[in-house]
């Protein structure tokens, strides 16, 4: 029998893992008709070895080598803009997290080694400790990459403002879940492991602030780690079940509302709020995971958002006592807040506007600017920081451009990169400007309250706000 010509052979395409996708994460990935918006929203694409929609190409095609060699899955930073302007409603960071956890299940060795560390370390400290702790989570970052000595300049700053605690801090849900009365009256403040540790000043700005309008914050005892980052790339099962755990114990005391200044632990409990809603069988998994079935009556929202609820821009304008005219500003939110809006119900998740309508409550004038939303690179501030500096010093030189005297953050993650390594990003200039102070907004309706200095804490910032401040009338209590 003759050979079949080529040209007549039939074209058969492996579409196992696409398949494997599709069963561990509901995504079609045919539905993707090569569109480019997640390559060219991408903040990283500069840093890949193929671009976002080449790697759906190949999944599609059945070229698996490449989507589970390609460093590109390993170097997303999960901010979400690829699945929030994917015209097919496809979850392309989801897919990028589910690629590194194939390729490990097949043997891949990870091109970028320094993330797979990271998320083994980060882990094993929620194991051991049950919340994040840094320096133990540097020391084996550190021991086990062989990387000694960078960014050792940024931990000793850190360790002079007593931002990095030296012991770690345990904790475990308790096994009996006490109901509080004043529950009913309050909001239930979960602060993540961030404002316990790097952003006290957040912590501080953000109870002083909440008391002087009024909005009364419970702390939770035995909240855990949200798992960040880590827990969704490398762990599925405690991504879901590290926030469950904590809805959970927030529900059982009688709470009806929780708000989370963190912008990543924000994220992650809207994440497993919606993952519980949508599949009956991640509801059940995380029921028998924590020992109880939600009852899903815990509204879980940002801190602008409970401050805007249970106060109101005309109280929070009434409570002013320090107008902030003269005062140039940009707001920025970072990924996590608004993004994806499927998950985190954001209205406006490219142009959210919250914290623009606090700061001009309290006087200050709100620039606009196309950065709001921008991703600084937190994911990799422990194992990329040259992505890191080139992301954020381009949000700083915007901020600039647009005659900006200040950024005002939300998120502890966005705080570390805009204001802890400023002084790495202009090290290298031979006229190096002037920094540009990095403020919570929290902070900043602490200055305008004239509330107490340790109410703003300013003295945690690494970038001194007060020479700017000063130059615009404002003086120290």
């Amino acid at each position: 029998m003759a050979e079949q010509p080529l040209t007549e052979r039939p074209i058969t395409i492996d579409d196992s893992l696409a398949r494997a996708i599709q069963e561990a994460l509901g995504q079609n990935v045919y539905l993707c008709y090569q569109c480019i918006k997640c390559s060219a929203g991408c903040p990283l694409s500069e840093y890949f070895d193929w671009q976002p929609n080449q790697i759906m190409r190949a999944v599609q095609l059945g070229e698996e080598e490449i989507a589970l060699k390609a460093q590109t899955p390993w170097l997303c930073a999960s901010c979400q803009t690829c699945t929030t302007r994917c015209p097919q409603g496809l979850d392309i960071a989801a897919i990028m997290d589910f690629l590194t956890r194939e390729a490990l299940a097949q043997g891949y060795t990870p091109p970028v080694s320094e993330i797979k560390i990271f998320n083994e370390a980060f882990m094993r400290e929620l194991r051991l400790w049950g919340r994040s702790y840094e320096l133990g989570l540097l020391a084996e970052m550190k021991l086990r990459t062989g990387d000694l000595f960078s960014d050792l300049d940024l931990g000793m700053r850190m360790l002079q403002k007593r931002k990095m605690p030296f012991l770690p801090h345990y904790a475990r849900p308790p096994r009996k879940v006490k109901r509080l009365p004043e529950a009913v009256d309050s909001v239930a403040y979960y602060p993540g492991c961030s404002l316990h540790s790097t952003s006290p000043e957040f912590d501080l700005s953000t109870r002083a602030i909440c008391e002087a309008l009024d909005v009364r914050l419970i702390e939770p005892g035995g909240w855990i780690c949200c798992g960040s980052s880590a827990a969704h790339r490398s762990d599925p099962e405690a991504a879901l079940r590290l926030p469950m755990e904590n809805l959970s114990l927030i529900e059982q005391s009688g709470f009806h509302e929780v708000t989370m200044p963190c912008a990543a632990c924000f994220n992650r409990h809207k994440a497993a709020q919606y993952e519980i809603r949508q599949h009956e069988q991640a509801r059940r998994q995380a029921a028998k995971s924590i020992g109880y079935r939600y009852q899903d009556l815990v509204q879980v929202n940002t801190l602008a958002q409970t401050l805007l609820k249970h106060a109101g821009i005309e109280k929070i304008s009434q409570r002013v006592k320090r107008p902030l005219q003269g005062l140039r500003v940009v707001t920025y939110y970072g990924c996590l807040l608004t993004r994806p809006p499927h998950v985190t119900e954001a209205e406006n998740p490219e142009n959210p506007t919250d914290l623009d309508e606090i700061v001009r409550a309290l006087g200050a004038e709100v620039r606009d600017w196309s950065y709001k939303t921008t991703c600084c690179g937190a994911t990799h501030s422990l194992t990329r920081p040259d992505i890191v500096l080139k992301l954020s010093g381009s949000l700083i030189q915007h901020a600039r451009q647009v005659g900006a005297d200040m950024i005002i953050v939300a998120c502890p993650l966005c705080h570390t990169n805009l204001d802890a390594r400023q002084f790495q990003m202009t090290a290298a200039a031979e006229t190096p400007p002037a920094p540009l102070p990095v403020l919570y907004f929290t902070q900043l309706m602490a200055l305008a309250f004239d509330l107490p200095p340790k109410a703003a804490a300013l003295q945690k910032n690494m970038v001194d706000p007060w020479p700017l401040l000063e130059s615009k009338g404002f003086y120290r209590a």
